[in-house]
């Protein structure tokens, strides 16, 4: 791809001026209707050293209000950061709805600068482009706009600005050891980033070379991109908004629109898809109280000295808990936590998204959460609310719900990619014990606090709730992130299995 790049393009400065005023003024407007539509934008610059990636950055940032957009410098990665999944510090740099986000550097950063310096390993590559992608997918198809520069310049031109850099007192800094290192080792370099392109041009997130060989006519081509970009999309947007208005003026037809027999015909598909994974549970597995405190006592201890390796080991743990109101996820994690060292461990109760997590990705205040090496984070309530509540109570569309599977999977290779052992407990109780319980949370003063008349509707939804988790485990139990079902009609059984099911984990990834 990059061979094929004509460096010789250049603008004269007439040009220049006449074309300028008219896209700095287009890209304003534009900057403006992707705020009142909700738009977020995420502008990558990436490139050779010294091809004016600050340069052209700083021209682009002329055009927009200040209080619309955030530029992120992207360089080594912190202590804090190194501690997390390499796309963590990126997930937590993504734009609010109708924001730009500006990056100097990126996530390219991976696989090309530290590639190049052999810090990142050649058997890890593989599954860094796929994260990259997954990653880009997962926010483009949310309604992101990817606009992907690199900025390209030859070995000369890039020597002779190097130069011209270290021959300042005041700019010399900017040109590092890894600079030369790479003007050196150009051609190596550059077949990096063309695999890079090859891998990660995508008809979501598309690669534009910019020539930058000459300022103005790089200038005056990125402002024609991204003005492009942002039109398509602000487009798109508008005609989504019409269709969907269409489609509420035909919401009373019969399944959406669809005959009754494919209607059918598609529940006879999915009845063959959810094959109950719940019914195979055996509710009626119990222990006595004395088993229950003898074991406890056991697994607690060894718990808390197995905390004590994961943080040695820089091990991180992610636990997330589901199940049916009343199934005992609090129980469980009580139990969970009561002897661990309380420094180490996040429980993170997960309620509806404010208006801040709204305004991103649904995964981002979940990614904000995830654990540096060393500690644990559990999660009462998942992103799997994706697929169950949202779902049923139809807060995101059918199309998000279905793909909801694939990124959440993918999130999870993330973690387990980057060292975490990663484990989803389903609490299952029966409908009679889970009535059986709400009543007596209602005779109990100091229990009344965790029934709601939200719970007693949810009740009402039992059949559609048990089918949406049925297609939710056998969908997202992976071998890296498996699930694990939790007979839980004896309290004291529930939470034996979920200490057992952790230690063993645990001990298991030790002796690895």
């Amino acid at each position: 791809m990059l061979e094929k790049v004509d460096l010789t393009k250049s603008m004269v400065k007439d040009e220049y001026k006449a074309k300028m005023p008219m896209l700095m003024a287009r890209l304003g407007e534009l900057q403006r209707q992707c705020k009142t539509l909700n738009i977020p934008v995420m502008i990558v610059f990436e490139g050779f050293g010294a091809s004016g990636k600050g340069l052209q950055i700083g021209e682009l940032i002329q055009s927009l209000d200040p209080r619309g957009f955030k530029v992120f410098a992207i360089k080594e990665e912190s202590e804090e950061e190194q501690m997390h999944p390499f796309l963590w510090r990126f997930w937590t740099k993504t734009p609010e709805k109708g924001r730009i986000a500006i990056y100097d550097g990126s996530w390219y950063r991976k696989v090309l600068i530290e590639r190049f310096d052999k810090r990142t390993k050649k058997k890890e590559i593989p599954d860094i482009f796929q994260s990259i992608c997954s990653f880009e997918k997962q926010l483009t198809d949310d309604g992101y706009v990817m606009i992907k520069l690199l900025l390209d310049i030859d070995k000369k031109e890039q020597k002779k600005r190097f130069q011209k850099l270290m021959d300042s007192k005041e700019t010399a800094w900017r040109v590092s050891q890894g600079d030369l290192e790479r003007n050196a080792r150009y051609q190596e370099y550059a077949q990096m980033m063309e695999e890079m392109l090859h891998i990660t041009d995508t008809d979501y997130a598309p690669w534009t070379i910019i020539e930058a060989m000459d300022r103005r006519f790089a200038t005056v081509k990125i402002y024609t991109v991204v003005i492009k970009a942002l039109e398509e999309q602000i487009e798109h947007v508008k005609k989504s908004k019409a269709k969907e208005r269409a489609a509420e003026a035909i919401a009373e037809m019969d399944g959406e629109g669809k005959s009754p027999a494919e209607n059918t015909a598609a529940e006879i598909d999915q009845k063959e898809l959810t094959e109950s994974v719940l019914a195979k549970a055996d509710l009626s597995l119990s222990l006595t109280k004395k088993e229950y405190k003898d074991k406890l006592k056991k697994l607690q201890k060894r718990l808390s000295l197995l905390h004590g390796e994961l943080y040695r080991r820089r091990i991180p743990v992610v636990l997330g808990f589901e199940g049916w109101d009343a199934g005992g996820k609090g129980g469980a994690i009580k139990r969970l936590t009561e002897k661990m060292d309380p420094r180490g461990f996040v429980v993170n109760p997960t309620a509806s998204p404010n208006d801040i997590e709204k305004a991103h990705h649904y995964l981002w205040r979940f990614w904000r959460a995830m654990p540096k090496a060393g500690h644990i984070a559990i999660f009462d309530r998942t992103w799997y609310g994706r697929v169950m509540v949202e779902r049923i109570e139809g807060f995101c569309t059918k199309q998000e719900w279905q793909r909801a599977y694939k990124e959440m999977n993918d999130m999870e290779k993330d973690l387990v990619n980057a060292g975490a052992i990663v484990m989803k407990f389903w609490m299952q109780i029966d409908k009679d014990e889970q009535e059986r319980r709400f009543k007596a949370r209602q005779e109990n003063p100091q229990k009344q606090w965790k029934i709601t008349d939200e719970d007693w509707r949810n009740r009402e939804k039992w059949d559609q709730y048990e089918e949406a988790v049925n297609e939710m485990l056998i969908r997202t139990s992976t071998e890296y992130a498996p699930w694990i079902v939790v007979e839980g009609n004896d309290k004291y059984y529930a939470r034996i299995k979920v200490l057992e099911t952790v230690v063993e984990a645990i001990e298991k990834r030790i002796k690895e």
